[in-house]
């Protein structure tokens, strides 16, 4: 039977809420502390101001529950919420070793960084690479970044590669996915902490919804169609 992780904000921002709220707590009330007497008007900006980067964070590590309501054959959902960066033909090397079609998305700091399974089946391989924390919307970050690819063989057959990928602000990817274990739309792949892109690779001759610059909710927008 399906299941679907119902956590709503991830623990991988439980130290940094933490210490941020502290952080912040500390200089409001020191500059509460040494202004009383005179002008509060610094304090109230820095409150203002406060409370916006904290929204801000809050925002960052939600773990938002989505239900896909369209039909899950055949269909590949975004992956994650951001915008499309590139849609285009290119060379797979790591693990089809031929062309497919990449549709990439880049998450920014205002946009949830929760991951979902693009498509349903059983994942087929997880491998997580080091690399550099070059700048994500750069073409060069999909291979030589630091990133976690995960392959998933749909119940049609056809296989498709995803690729979470570190930035250069985002240094941790953590990966849910385990091999030879069911997965689905709906379920959360994984979390890439302030950062900051996913790949998804498809095969030739599926049939492509999205474009450069459109914005995509992840789980929620259908970037294409696999032709059976």
């Amino acid at each position: 039977m399906k299941h679907i992780k119902t956590i709503r904000l991830h623990h991988e921002g439980n130290l940094t809420l933490i210490v941020g709220f502290c952080i912040l707590a500390l200089i409001n009330g020191l500059l509460y502390y040494f202004l009383k007497e005179t002008s509060l008007i610094p304090f109230y900006i820095s409150l203002a101001i406060s409370l916006i980067v904290y929204g801000i964070i809050i925002n960052f590590f939600r773990w938002p529950i989505r239900v896909f309501t369209g039909e899950p054959e055949n269909n590949v959902v975004a992956g994650a919420d951001g915008k499309i960066v590139v849609v285009e033909e290119v060379e797979e090397n790591e693990y089809f070793h031929d062309r497919r079609i990449m549709v990439s998305i880049f998450m920014s700091l205002f946009n949830v960084h929760a991951n979902w399974f693009p498509v349903q089946g059983i994942v087929k391989m997880v491998k997580h690479h080091d690399g550099n924390f070059y700048k994500a919307w750069l073409p060069k970050s999909s291979t030589e970044n630091e990133r976690s690819t995960i392959v998933i063989e749909t119940p049609e057959g056809q296989e498709v590669l995803v690729r979470q990928i570190a930035g250069a602000v985002a240094r941790r990817i953590v990966t849910y996915a385990h091999e030879n274990e069911e997965c689905y739309i709906d379920e959360h792949m994984g979390f890439i902490k302030f950062g900051s892109r996913v790949d998804v690779f498809l095969p030739l001759g599926t049939t492509i919804n999205v474009e450069v610059g459109q914005t995509v909710t992840g789980n929620q927008t259908i970037i294409g169609k696999l032709n059976p």
